[in-house]
């Protein structure tokens, strides 16, 4: 459906960043409240993920006086210089005769048709009791239902709990369902400590089984040792060949110039500084053939269980494929060097293990090729604080600048 709101020209900013990121976004926000009867009260940026000079998209809190009263909303928007993709026909388009912009309100989100299902406790436990996932129909008063994480176009993870069980699911979008069903049962098949899958739908919900134990990233901080470096690497040799049969995907040293545009975009300042770490690990790993070894593909504290002191399982297995064990070990490092928010005590502990673990990697990988890796990863991770709009996202992206180089310097 297109409307027409108040835009201005396309100039310069052919990926719609300065529009969606900038004031003349209440433009934009008011046009798509008031055509479904609210007056939109205050508003701010909540979400940015940003691909310059092809496309923007803008998550927005905001609240709004419905006739019924008042509610506190999620809107995202998104502008492509190519113009509107098929899904956002989903949206309502917005256009002033020189940009499209597509307009939505959580959690019809266009990308993820069964968000719109998934969000609501009542359309849950309808879903639950036609899988058969429990004995016998369930209400909405009977599981409780909570977000994990939204990626606005991308995915949603929620978690829900009913009859003793807990289950988590993922919101999907088409074209990779298949593809991420498929390699969870290879990883079953395989005896990979993974989730196991439960139950499906039609508009891509894939309802996982409860891992063991407890996320990597909480037991960091606690007492003891919360696994070894050699199991963490033995999980990764539990991995099947079959896995090598899967489509590559790009590695994080592949498309660390992408990844520097992304960052140098909110960060203008850091631009030479980033080119002069992509032209060193680029040139650094020139000759490293790709490799074709089983690749979890996005392996860090944060998709690791572990429980007295060994690992137990391993999370979001959607990125598996063939690729090189360095790619693996130097994603941890790399999300163990740039953890934020630590007190003094917490950033000593991470210091002490990666001081443990990061020899062991070594004697497995190159330890020139691992520390360049490690880097590229940092760099990925920079553009994290301001998509996710934190409060002091430009020292925390610094801060993640900072580790990227030290990765480099080590070995530069």
């Amino acid at each position: 459906m297109r409307r027409p709101a108040w835009l201005g020209g396309r100039g310069k900013d052919a990926d719609g960043a300065v529009l969606l990121t900038g004031p003349e976004a209440e433009e934009l926000l008011k046009a798509a409240v008031e055509h479904a009867d609210g007056i939109l009260l205050e508003w701010h940026l909540d979400h940015v993920d940003a691909n310059p000079g092809q496309s923007t998209t803008a998550t927005y809190q905001a609240r709004v006086h419905w006739p019924t009263g008042e509610r506190q909303e999620l809107f995202g928007m998104s502008a492509r210089a190519s113009g509107p993709a098929m899904t956002d026909s989903r949206a309502d388009i917005y256009v002033d005769g020189s940009r499209e912009v597509a307009v939505w309100r959580y959690p019809d989100d266009p990308d993820l048709p069964g968000l719109s299902r998934a969000a609501y406790p009542e359309q849950m436990a309808a879903i639950i009791s036609d899988l058969g996932l429990v004995d016998g129909r369930v209400s909405a008063d009977q599981i409780n239902l909570r977000m994990i994480g939204y990626r606005p176009r991308r995915r949603a993870v929620l978690c829900v709990e009913v009859a003793n069980r807990r289950l988590y699911v993922k919101v999907l979008r088409d074209g990779i369902f298949q593809a991420t069903v498929a390699r969870h049962d290879l990883l079953t098949r395989a005896s990979v400590p993974s989730p196991r899958v439960a139950g499906i739908t039609d508009d891509n919900l894939l309802f996982l089984t409860e891992l063991p134990g407890h996320p990597l990233s909480k037991a960091l901080f606690e007492l003891g040792n919360p696994c070894t470096a050699e199991s963490l690497v033995g999980l990764l040799d539990q991995f099947p060949p079959q896995v090598c049969d899967l489509p590559r995907r790009s590695s994080w040293s592949d498309s660390v110039d992408h990844y520097c545009r992304m960052v140098a975009a909110a960060m203008p300042d850091q631009q030479a500084r980033l080119d002069r770490m992509a032209r060193i690990i680029s040139q650094g790993l020139m000759g490293v053939p790709q490799g074709n070894e089983p690749t979890h593909g996005d392996f860090h504290e944060g998709q690791i269980h572990v429980w007295n002191g060994q690992v137990c399982g391993i999370l979001d297995v959607d990125t598996i494929g063939p690729g090189r064990r360095a790619d693996d070990l130097a994603c941890l490092v790399a999300h163990l060097s740039t953890v934020q928010h630590m007190n003094a005590v917490q950033a000593d502990r991470v210091r002490q293990i990666l001081a443990a673990w990061v020899p062991v990697f070594d004697s497995r990988v190159d330890p020139v090729e691992l520390r360049l890796r490690s880097a590229a990863v940092a760099i990925s991770l920079a553009t994290g604080p301001y998509r996710s709009q934190e409060a002091n996202w430009g020292p925390e992206t610094l801060s993640i600048i900072d580790a990227a180089e030290a990765l480099i310097n080590q070995v530069a």
